[in-house]
């Protein structure tokens, strides 16, 4: 009688390294990072009825959030959840290493192989897409046409010489300089182009002008010529705040004028003569061109019978480029793409009452470097899937198709 064969050794245990490792590439890892991932967007779907879809999805889903608190129906539900960004971003990596680490070097793997590629695919166009789109609106009334969009949230300074009753060679301070003027912070900007530096300070994101001698001011608020600048609670819709700041012009020789107030609400340009020569200073809602103009010929919407709910809106627009007209029709989940924008009908509106009323559509526009390759990361894991498929019945076929041998 043969002796037994003697016992396997047993496997050395993994290092903490190790351990780690099979944690972020483990299923187990990768199916808490999708119901996470759905229920993340179930809340924001809810939230975004009574918060605004701009709101919801900066609250949600933005890199710098790294955990949030719900709201529903306007009440805060104590129940921690981490960002959605960050969500995505560990599910890229779980992904990544189990495709890396577990995956077998089988023909009939393959196909799971590619699908899993196109999701990472689809993941890294959503971080792209978060990076390094920009995303404005443009308002064009029946008739008119326009060649700018308005972003929705960044603010910017415009400081242009005006000649002829016009500006020119606007020169634009970027939001990043002013939204960290917070407080007693100020900060110098440097135009070499005018005969004058412009210092920036006292910063407010959402704020209002009140009159010092209706509203008496806080202490220590500088009061400008009969008026001080008093914070507001931000808006739900934070497209819908009006910042304001301290502005204050230096000149070459190092003199400094008396400070004056830039606020998004004003009317008119801050007007100030230097040197014989007029200037204007206007705090505004960053504009960018487009390398084309659009038209808007006709507009039409429509409604559900008995209700305001819109059903469609349709706008029928011309795209003029280098002197040659072309015809598009841009309407509900049919968007314009051209030159790498996307123009979605967003909305409506109403110019003026009457028989001399217009009508406006208001476009969203997007300049998004990524955006097809949500479309292009479905087919890859199409393909993959298809691939795995006709691996499988392969198998089976040739399985079926082995002679059985008789026992």
């Amino acid at each position: 009688m043969e002796p037994p064969p003697p016992p396997e050794p047993p496997k050395p245990r993994p290092s903490p390294a190790g351990r780690l490792l099979n944690v972020l590439s483990g299923l187990g890892l990768a199916t808490i990072l999708l119901v996470l991932l759905g229920l993340l967007t179930w809340l924001a779907t809810l939230e975004q009825i009574d918060s605004g879809l701009h709101h919801t999805l900066r609250k949600y889903f933005d890199w710098r959030a790294w955990y949030l608190l719900p709201e529903l129906g306007g009440k805060t539900v104590p129940l921690p959840l981490p960002g959605g960004y960050w969500v995505c971003a560990l599910l890229a990596l779980n992904l990544t290493l189990g495709g890396l680490l577990r995956w077998r070097r089988d023909w009939q793997r393959v196909g799971v192989l590619v699908a899993h590629l196109g999701i990472i695919y689809l993941l890294v166009a959503g971080a792209v897409a978060h990076h390094f789109s920009q995303r404005g609106h443009m308002l064009i009334a029946e008739g008119a046409a326009s060649n700018a969009a308005e972003d929705y949230f960044e603010h910017v300074v415009e400081v242009a010489e005006a000649k002829d009753g016009k500006p020119a060679a606007i020169q634009v301070i970027g939001g990043k300089y002013l939204t960290d003027l917070e407080g007693s912070a100020s900060r110098r900007v440097r135009l070499p182009a005018l005969p004058f530096d412009l210092e920036l300070s006292g910063y407010i994101p959402n704020a209002e002008v009140k009159s010092a001698a209706e509203h008496a001011p806080p202490a220590g608020v500088p009061v400008i010529d009969g008026y001080y600048l008093a914070p507001k609670p931000a808006e739900i819709n934070t497209e819908a705040n009006t910042p304001a700041c301290v502005a204050r012009i230096i000149a070459r020789d190092g003199s400094q004028a008396a400070p004056f107030l830039l606020s998004s609400t004003a009317r008119q340009p801050f007007s100030v003569r230097h040197h014989g020569r007029v200037f204007t200073i206007l705090l505004r809602k960053r504009l960018w061109l487009m390398p084309f103009t659009v038209r808007l010929d006709k507009f039409t919407a429509e409604f559900y019978p008995g209700t305001m709910k819109p059903s469609k809106f349709v706008s029928k627009i011309t795209r003029s480029e280098n002197g040659s007209d072309a015809k598009a029709i841009i309407q509900m989940n049919e968007p314009m793409r051209y030159a790498n924008l996307t123009f979605y009908q967003a909305s409506y509106q109403q110019l003026g009452q009457g028989p001399a009323a217009r009508m406006a559509s208001v476009f969203e526009v997007v300049r998004n470097p990524a955006d097809q390759w949500p479309q292009y990361s479905l087919y890859v894991v199409a393909l993959g899937l298809l691939v795995h498929f006709i691996t499988k019945l392969a198998g089976f076929i040739m399985a079926r198709s082995r002679p059985t041998p008789h026992v």
